[in-house]
């Protein structure tokens, strides 16, 4: 898990990397329920986020405009957005994926990636349910989705759908190879629950804001926290599995039939289970090593193959914290 914070402004985008944050947001929560930032803010944000940290763009809650949808995230894509949201409430399915689809062909020519976003709480709006967050996606040909809540009462993400429900969707896309993203007023103290599931990326902005408020502007401190406490649910420090992770112990085998080592370093979840699932397609007789550098992404590949029937012999952690765990397709 990577952590994406939502700023206003550039002054805020400077706390969020100074706190450790991984992915900058830029979005308008005055423009109705969540908006897009103006153009300059964007480019004043995307100039100073130094590589390898991104630079990301939330058109927040999109009209049933296709065209004008497709000229906003062409403009996203032009001004070098490492990603753009675009999000659906009061929205037929259809339409939503038809207009996906033309914000797809919008990016043609840049390396900026779609994401499409329902909320939770869209129900309360008669929106579009998030259990077709998954569906909509492929269908829009996203590189990723987000589910978000849009509500201000104090409820958040775990007030509409469950953990067990969230998990499924979230494994189910990094077999596909789409990322996976969570937010909605999101506290350290969900932490513990967004970890089992184990999105590619955890967005926030109360929970890093000064004095807990999203009025008062994100805070390089409070980003800092929120940063450290996920990074030792990543390394296992905090243990959230009850140790899962290692819950099949080891087996002896015979590796006479091959041996190909796969390195998750640096990769996300999605693309190692993507790999590992064309690698034992292509061949069912070699033994698969898998480097994972943290607990939680070693969870989904154990999980990955017990659900194809495939045999854990060995797991075991380096001395720098990463997992290796060899796979009997």
């Amino acid at each position: 898990m990577i952590l994406m914070v939502s700023v206003q402004n550039l002054d805020e985008a400077i706390h969020a990397l100074k706190g450790g944050a991984d992915i900058v947001d830029v979005k308008n929560l005055q423009e109705a329920l969540v908006g897009s930032a103006n153009p300059w803010i964007i480019e004043q944000v995307r100039d100073a986020i130094p590589e390898p940290h991104h630079a990301s763009v939330t058109l927040g809650v999109v009209p049933n405009q296709i065209g004008t949808v497709a000229m906003a995230v062409y403009a996203a894509g032009q001004m070098g957005a490492t990603s753009v949201k675009v999000g659906f409430m009061n929205t037929e399915y259809d339409h939503a994926a038809e207009t996906l689809l033309a914000s797809k062909q919008a990016l043609e020519g840049t390396d900026t990636k779609l994401i499409g976003s329902l909320f939770a709480d869209n129900p309360l709006y008669d929106g579009l349910e998030a259990d077709h967050m998954v569906k909509l996606a492929k269908d829009g040909k996203c590189d990723g989705w987000l589910i978000d809540t849009l509500t201000k009462d104090g409820r958040n993400l775990f007030d509409f759908m469950s953990e067990s429900e969230l998990r499924d969707m979230v494994f189910d896309s990094k077999q596909d190879g789409m990322s996976t993203a969570l937010s909605g007023h999101l506290k350290i103290d969900n932490l513990d629950e967004l970890s089992r599931i184990n999105p590619d990326i955890v967005g926030v902005r109360g929970a890093v804001c000064a004095q807990g408020e999203r009025s008062e502007g994100v805070y390089w401190e409070a980003v800092a926290e929120f940063k450290r406490q996920l990074d030792m649910r990543q390394s296992g420090e905090i243990d959230v599995l009850d140790g899962a992770f290692m819950a099949n112990g080891s087996k002896n085998g015979d590796s006479s039939n091959g041996w190909v080592v796969v390195d998750g370093t640096g990769k996300t979840c999605a693309s190692i289970l993507a790999e590992l699932t064309e690698r034992v397609e292509a061949d069912s007789q070699t033994f698969l090593e898998v480097i994972m550098p943290d607990v939680l992404n070693t969870y989904d590949v154990v999980v990955w193959a017990e659900e194809r029937g495939h045999t854990i012999l060995t797991q075991r952690k380096d001395p720098n914290g990463s997992m290796r765990i060899l796979i009997q397709p």
